[in-house]
């Protein structure tokens, strides 16, 4: 017989420190995870709805989008509710898929941001050879192997939490089920697992900072040479909002994820994660949009559209 065990059941402390405030919480909340879910919902609609955003790059903010909706779903119901729960509660099984949606999307989340780097990178570097080196083809095999590959990388470490001894109690202080408070309620040796999530994160968050990394530095260099400024503007241009969420993804992940160990502050970890998880999904379509010309024209042009097919029916 198996030597483990685990409860039935853990709690989720979430913001239970604010006592009956945490209330007050609710509201901006859930605004924030509804102006999330409709922000990336239109750049998805528009992206699929109009041919003059069918590229590489747009292909990409779609799956990013995406992504964007989905990680919050993982995570925000919950938190929602549980604002408003006296009894905040999640079952054992329900826990672990929740820590395997939110981990396996977010490490995609990055695989893709990855991506979108060397789209920037072919099509400022390379741009003779772009339809050929960004063909559809290359396009779907880099996004279907963003998406496979953390899924499937995952279920060890999955399969490794379920087996661990919980015999430090079943109270998680977080909002949701997060690989740090799993790991300090265990009492077996979690060597082996610590170190299976420290590849984990060399494989998809170093190692896709890295191709970012070098795919921007060959892009600057590139830019520096063009003569006029208003062509590097325009070069540089197409390369900030990506620029921007790779720092605000990368920092606050790298900060809470790329050292293993039970050795974290929970507090501080619960603070990061809310930018993550909340906070980013919420801005990524403004940073996406604000300063994109194109996506701007195709977005008024679509809503005239509707205005007039409206006005057409009454």
């Amino acid at each position: 017989m198996a030597n483990w065990s685990h409860p039935s059941e853990f709690v989720l402390l979430g913001f239970s420190s604010f006592g009956e405030l945490q209330v007050l919480l609710y509201g901006p909340f859930l605004t924030l995870y509804l102006l999330a879910f409709l922000g990336n919902t239109i750049i998805i609609i528009t992206v699929i709805a109009d041919a003059h955003l069918r590229t590489p790059m747009y292909f990409f903010l779609g799956n990013f989008s995406l992504l964007e909706i989905l990680v919050t779903m993982t995570t925000m119901p919950r938190m929602l509710s549980d604002l408003l729960a006296p009894q905040k509660v999640i079952s054992f099984s329900g826990c672990l898929v929740q820590f395997y949606f939110y981990f396996s999307l977010g490490s995609t989340s990055f695989l893709i941001l990855a991506d979108m780097a060397l789209d920037r990178f072919v099509a400022i570097c390379q741009p003779l050879r772009y339809d050929i080196l960004m063909s559809w083809a290359v396009c779907v095999r880099l996004a279907g192997a963003a998406w496979a590959a953390p899924f499937l990388a995952m279920v060890p470490t999955v399969l490794l939490q379920a087996h661990l001894n919980y015999c430090h109690g079943n109270v998680i202080n977080h909002f949701f089920c997060d690989n740090v408070p799993l790991l300090q309620l265990s009492c077996s040796d979690t060597s082996l697992l610590e170190f299976w999530d420290f590849v984990m994160a060399l494989a998809f968050v170093l190692s896709s900072f890295l191709v970012t990394l070098i795919s921007y530095g060959y892009i600057v260099t590139t830019v520096l040479r063009i003569p006029s400024a208003s062509g590097r503007q325009k070069a540089f241009s197409t390369c900030g909002s990506h620029l921007t969420l790779v720092f605000i993804g990368y920092s606050s992940t790298i900060f809470l994820y790329i050292r293993p160990g039970k050795a974290h502050s929970v507090e501080v970890n619960k603070t990061v994660a809310l930018v993550t998880s909340v906070l980013t999904p919420f801005f990524s379509p403004f940073i996406f949009t604000l300063r994109n010309e194109t996506f701007q024209a195709v977005l008024w042009g679509q809503i005239r559209r509707l205005k007039g097919l409206h006005k057409a029916q009454q």
